[in-house]
């Protein structure tokens, strides 16, 4: 089906990038796109990919909104304080954008239900803020053979880096496995400054769109990070997949997925990193 007037008066800055162009806008508006996590990094994650025209867009959250969320949770508002993360995402989306199908799942994403859901998208956002659930997206769309981009932050720092299965190292490739409880502070312990949040979950949105349309370069094989403080920005690079990796190698030793428990936190330790520091 082609594209509207009112979609090509909407996208027209697409539509004038040699990068994206009407061919990459009618891809946008075909693709089905997952944000698992309604939160700091879900939140713009999911604004900027409704204002991009993606046809379909899942958010997962099984949360409520708090009032502490909103320093950082900007696609919530102090009137939706008590009501399901994903219901206020979806309703915030819609209004900026109606041409886009949102679905919503207001469930807790865990190893029972994970690959059911998974399974009907092209590219995943890892929006959460915590070590089981990063372990458990990177394990799962291994599985399912499922692109994702991967993002974390904390005090004025924060991480981005797109996993394509198979192809380039996963995240077990790089940090193996959790860290041990009490070796990284939480959110709550150290804080977040909250445009870090936009920044970074932004840096996702972009992700998603070039793997999409096929635009530039991905952040696969390599993680970018900033230092707000400083802003210094790196590209640390990482080896290729290891041959021993516990799920992406071709003989993995996870065979099921592992639901870990683990405190919140949004940005993984370098202790765990073979080979690398990031």
């Amino acid at each position: 089906m082609a594209l509207s007037n009112e979609e090509l008066e909407r996208y027209s800055r697409h539509l004038i990038l040699k990068e994206i162009g009407y061919k990459g806008q009618k891809k946008l508006s075909e693709a089905k796109v997952l944000i698992i996590g309604a939160g700091g990094l879900g939140a713009p994650a999911a604004m900027y990919l409704a204002a991009a025209g993606v046809g379909t867009i899942g958010i997962a959250d099984q949360d409520t909104v708090d009032l502490s969320n909103l320093q950082r949770q900007v696609i919530h508002t102090t009137e939706d304080i008590g009501r399901p993360k994903v219901e206020s995402a979806a309703e915030t989306m819609k209004a900026l954008n109606p041409n886009v199908n949102v679905k919503t799942y207001n469930e807790l994403i865990c190893s029972d239900n994970i690959l059911g859901i998974i399974k009907d998208y092209d590219f995943i956002l890892d929006g959460t803020d915590n070590f089981a659930a990063k372990f458990l997206i990177n394990d799962a769309c291994v599985m399912a053979d499922k692109p994702y981009t991967h993002a974390g932050i904390l005090r004025f720092t924060g991480q981005v880096m797109t996993i394509i299965p198979h192809k380039s190292p996963c995240y077990r490739c790089i940090f193996e496995n959790p860290p041990q409880k009490g070796e990284v502070p939480t959110c709550r312990e150290a804080g977040v400054i909250g445009a870090m949040a936009g920044v970074i979950g932004s840096l996702q949105a972009l992700e998603a769109v070039k793997y999409i349309t096929g635009a530039g370069e991905l952040l696969t094989g390599k993680m970018l990070t900033l230092d707000a403080l400083t802003m210094k920005v790196r590209t640390v690079p990482f080896p290729n997949r290891r041959e021993d990796c516990q799920i992406c190698s071709d003989h993995p030793t996870i065979t099921q997925l592992i639901d870990y428990e683990q405190p919140t936190c949004e940005i993984s330790s370098g202790k765990n990193v073979k080979g690398v520091t990031a």
